[in-house]
């Protein structure tokens, strides 16, 4: 297997596009919530699970989970979160599992929101990048994004490890708070870096 970095970061932090730049880069990315929103289109394998545990409201006409409702929900129901998080979780880490031995790049790079706070992706990189901005960054940039109050975010980001405990724990970090050239210097750099430790590395 390719040798692993595993970027994550907090919500709005940029993960996405620091993901697209290394892309741009020639390397290939398995994205966790790409996965996820996989398994819950039109006949992904999340979706019978998902009508048997919430019920046919969940679903749409087209077979796809209807992602409004379920976010309504979980937002406000902490047994239902965790009732979902059972069924996807699994389903996405096996996927991943199946992704990462075919992986062709001189080096990969595993995208997990959660990366931190779960042990299991923990095993399977070599690296941690941890992209970083201030909390009121993030909070602004999800609420332009996703269309959330400042409560929901802010609920969001309680689940998530805290901003110095990320920073603890990077072997790597990315600081999103300027423009995009400085983000593009930044990920120029780590990819020479990554060359090269790709170049030592012997699976």
């Amino acid at each position: 297997m390719a040798f692993i970095i595993g970027l994550t970061g907090g919500i709005g932090s940029g993960k996405t596009s620091v993901a697209n730049l290394f892309q741009a880069l020639g390397v290939e990315i398995i994205d966790t919530d790409h996965v996820a929103h996989e398994l819950t289109r039109t006949g992904g394998n999340a979706i019978d699970p998902i009508r048997i545990a919430f019920g046919n409201d969940f679903i749409l006409a087209d077979d796809s989970l209807n992602r409004a409702a379920m976010r309504e929900l979980v937002f406000s129901d902490e047994a239902a979160r965790r009732k979902l998080e059972d069924i996807l979780h699994p389903l996405i880490y096996q996927e991943t599992l199946r992704r990462l031995p075919l992986i062709q790049s001189r080096y990969g790079i595993l995208v997990v929101p959660l990366l931190l706070e779960t042990e299991d992706y923990l095993k399977l990189i070599d690296r941690v990048l941890v992209i970083d901005c201030p909390e009121s960054l993030q909070i602004s940039r999800t609420m332009q994004r996703s269309k959330l109050k400042e409560q929901e975010v802010r609920e969001v980001m309680a689940a998530q490890c805290s901003r110095d405990e990320r920073l603890a724990q990077a072997d790597d970090v990315i600081v999103n708070d300027s423009d995009s050239q400085h983000l593009q210097r930044q990920v120029r750099i780590l990819h020479r870096k990554y060359l090269v430790f790709a170049g030592r590395y012997s699976p």
